[in-house]
């Protein structure tokens, strides 16, 4: 019999159930997920129409997807206000994931971008209410980093929502996407350049992809073209686009002097905010131009190689030095790392409570669960929990309810399955990306070589990692130690 989660992945249709709402037709395959109109099967009216989210997972679908999807899912709920759908519900990732949040009715920006050039004066419209959306956005500590035409609607009243948060970055949350090292620069044709350098805290990312979008609907061409490869989308670090005007004589002096600062390479040099950017788009009586405001013909050969050649020493500004809080303030980072293959080993009782006193001696903690596992046979086995999307739901279902116990706020805990033949080599790889200050793993106890797993992994992360390591072992007692000590007190030690 297939599961409830099966049944979701492989056999939804038309009429069938998910999560209490009922299926309807599919609209639209995304790059996180499939997307359905439903209503309530049964229960209260929302009194607005329903889209569900399911995340593409199964054969040939990366964990990545899962991630994205993860993203959203612990995103959208945090957002308010008309410029975002509004969230109805979700399902666990680790039971049955489905996300169902508000299908705004309006029209996509991808339908008005297809007919393009359009007027300056759409332009600035659809530009402006882009820009508030974001403003909307960015003051609720959000970057999109995936901002295209495909992720916009426009509602009647002019609106504009921003859809699609799996690629997003929130100040408040884990960015896992980040954490786990996934490559994750959103679509090519709108990514900026320091999303090209796994850069992802940068809100002025999401301006260079507004001035992508604004330069697409006044000339109906794209400043970058359409790359398909890293190489290709790298070129926006040093080349000058050809002016909107080039392309589409009526573009006004002062839309181009916007589109061209948006989409400068170095963000110090674009608006610092898309509230800057509204209102010079509503205002333009008053935009200061530059010499760039008025260039109508392509750049010559000399000065792209001039751009191309100054680029080999581009560089993102330097990244700010970590603030050490006062003593006894500091708010560490902690990794744990859990063997999610081998629940039913004796270590995990001993790890979570190391864990748990760990974490008493600080309450500005921020804890990665991390379970490094196999990867799956190229092309995935015959059963979902085989492929590789699979594996994953299924681990990190297993390192959510190992976590459970730990009641942590959802805030301070992130949890990652990450796919990898050298376990220690994973974890020392992670705990220095991530500014970690203290591993916490277990060791095997005497007699107990044969888990080789616990052996390979303490000793590799104590051997290499730079930051302070806790090993957990579960020693042999003998039935009078065993009588005396705390039963679930482990025996423990830093390197």
């Amino acid at each position: 019999m297939a599961t409830m989660r099966d049944q979701a992945f492989d056999a939804v249709g038309v009429g069938g159930e998910v999560g209490g709402y009922r299926i309807g037709e599919r609209i639209h395959v995304g790059g996180t997920g499939n997307l359905f109109r439903v209503t309530p099967a049964y229960g209260p009216d929302p009194g607005f129409p329903l889209l569900m989210k399911l995340p593409l997972v199964g054969h040939g679908q990366p964990s990545v997807s899962v991630v994205g999807f993860e993203m959203e899912l612990m995103i959208l709920p945090a957002l308010a206000g008309p410029h975002v759908p509004r969230f109805v519900a979700a399902g666990a990732l680790t039971t049955l994931p489905y996300l169902v949040m508000e299908w705004v009715e309006g029209e996509g920006l991808a339908a008005i971008a297809g007919a393009a050039p359009i007027p300056a004066a759409e332009v600035t419209r659809i530009g402006a209410a882009i820009a508030d959306a974001l403003h909307s956005l960015h003051a609720q500590e959000t970057i999109h980093l995936d901002l295209k035409p495909e992720n916009v609607i426009l509602r009647a009243n002019g609106e504009a929502v921003l859809i699609d948060f799996g690629f997003a970055h929130h100040a408040r949350y884990p960015d896992l996407l980040a954490e786990e090292r996934y490559f994750a620069a959103g679509s090519g044709r709108y990514v900026s350049p320091e999303q090209l350098r796994d850069r992802r805290n940068d809100p002025r990312s999401d301006i260079f992809a507004l001035g992508v979008i604004l330069y697409e609907l006044a000339t109906g061409e794209l400043p970058f073209g359409a790359p398909a490869t890293l190489t290709g989308m790298r070129d926006r670090l040093w080349r000058v686009p050809v002016p909107p005007r080039a392309h589409h004589s009526e573009v006004p002096a002062w839309l181009q002097e916007v589109i061209l600062r948006c989409i400068e390479p170095e963000p110090r040099l674009r608006y610092q905010s898309p509230a800057h950017v509204a209102f010079d788009l509503r205002h333009h009586d008053q935009v200061a131009l530059s010499e760039r405001a008025h260039h109508a013909s392509a750049p010559r050969f000399l000065t792209q190689f001039g751009r191309w050649w100054r680029s080999r020493e581009y560089s993102l500004p330097a990244p700010e030095p970590r603030r050490e809080a006062p003593a006894g303030k500091r708010a560490p980072v902690i990794l744990v790392a859990v063997d999610t293959t081998h629940l039913e080993d004796v270590r995990h009782a001993s790890i979570q409570w190391t864990t748990r006193q760990v974490l008493t001696l600080n309450d500005e903690y921020r804890v990665m669960c991390v379970s490094v596992v196999k990867a799956p046979p190229v092309g995935g086995g015959g059963t979902f929990d085989a492929t590789t999307s699979g594996r994953h739901l299924e681990h990190l279902a297993r390192l959510r309810h190992w976590v459970e116990p730990l009641s942590l706020p959802a805030e301070r805990l992130s949890l990652h399955v990450i796919e990898a033949a050298d376990p220690s080599a994973t974890l020392v790889d992670l705990a220095r990306q991530n500014n970690v200050d203290l591993i916490v793993l277990g060791a095997p106890g005497p007699g107990q070589a044969a888990l080789a797993w616990w052996r390979s992994v303490a000793s590799g992360v104590t051997a290499n990692a730079h930051c302070s390591v806790h090993v957990v072992r579960v020693p042999q007692r003998s039935p009078v130690s065993e009588a005396l000590d705390d039963p679930e007190e482990p025996a423990t030690g830093s390197a």
